[in-house]
C-alpha cells in the first residue's frame, strides 16, 4: 500500500502539491488530472528529484522519503518518464542492463524483463526500434531487478489503439508477476480504466477524488476539472 500524508511542494510562491494525502492499495492504481495538476511533481518527490517542504510517504510501512534517492532504486523504486530514456546507441538488452547495474540486478534479471515484454530476441539499437518497442524497453527497465513500486508516467503516449491494448495487458500483470505495486499516470482514460482498480485525481495540487476507478470517473466534479469537459470520460 502507498500511503501519502500531507505532502507539500513549494516553488517560490507556487504549490504544485498542497497538503496531498491519499492511500492507494496494492495492485495497479491510477493518478490522473489535467496538465499542471502535480502528477509528475509527485513522481519526482517519490524518486528523490524534488524534496517536499513537508509530509511523509510510506510503501508497505517503509518510509520512502527517509531514503537517499539512490537507495530508493536499490530498495525497489522504478519509474518511467514522459520523455523516453532509451539510449539510441545501445541495444534493447544494454538499455535494460544499464538500469540493472544501477539497482544491483544481473543478466538473468535483464533477460527476464525483456522476455516479459516480448523483446528477448530483439537485438537492434535503440535508434532502430519502433515506438512501441521503445515503450516496451522502458517498461522492461521499470520491472528489472525485483521492483516494489513501479511509477509509470504516460507510458501509452503516442501509441495506436492495438499497441495500447498490448501495453495494458502487460501493466495488469506486473503486481502478480513481480510482486510490485504500480501507479499509472496517463491522459488516456481508456488505458487507465482498463488497468486501474483504484485512482486518485489531482487538480491544482490537491486531491479532488479518490476511490474505485468507475466511481471516480463518474464523479461530476472530476469531469468538470479534467480539461473542463465531460466527454473525455465518455
Amino acid at each position: 500500500m502507498l500511503s501519502v500524508r500531507e505532502v507539500t511542494v513549494t516553488f517560490g510562491g507556487v504549490k504544485p502539491l498542497d497538503s496531498v494525502s491519499f492511500e492507494l492499495p496494492a495492485g495497479v492504481c491510477g493518478l490522473v488530472g489535467p496538465n499542471g495538476a502535480g502528477k509528475t511533481t509527485f513522481f519526482n518527490v517519490l524518486s528523490g528529484f524534488v524534496r517536499p517542504s513537508g509530509g511523509t510517504v510510506e510503501v508497505d510501512g517503509t518510509r520512502l522519503l527517509a531514503m537517499a534517492p539512490h537507495r530508493r532504486a536499490r530498495w525497489g523504486l522504478r519509474r518511467t518518464f514522459q520523455q523516453e530514456q532509451v539510449v539510441h546507441a545501445l541495444s534493447a538488452y544494454d538499455n535494460v542492463r544499464v538500469t540493472a547495474d544501477e539497482v544491483g540486478a544481473d543478466g538473468d534479471d535483464v533477460r527476464e524483463a525483456l522476455a516479459y515484454v516480448g523483446l528477448e530476441n530483439v537485438h537492434r539499437r535503440g535508434a532502430e526500434l519502433a515506438m512501441l518497442e521503445r515503450r516496451l524497453v522502458e517498461l522492461a527497465k521499470s520491472v528489472v531487478g525485483r521492483p516494489r513500486m513501479v511509477l509509470l508516467d504516460e507510458p501509452g503516449a503516442g501509441l495506436a489503439e492495438d499497441e495500447t491494448a498490448r501495453l495494458a495487458q502487460l501493466i495488469r500483470q506486473i503486481p502478480e508477476r513481480f510482486d510490485a505495486q504500480v501507479v499509472l499516470v496517463d491522459h488516456d482514460m481508456e488505458l487507465v480504466s482498463a488497468v486501474c482498480s483504484t485512482m486518485a485525481v489531482l487538480d491544482f495540487g490537491r486531491v479532488i477524488a479518490l476511490g474505485a476507478t468507475t466511481e471516480v470517473l463518474a464523479d461530476e466534479h472530476v469531469k468538470r476539472a479534467y480539461l473542463g469537459t465531460e466527454e473525455v470520460f465518455a
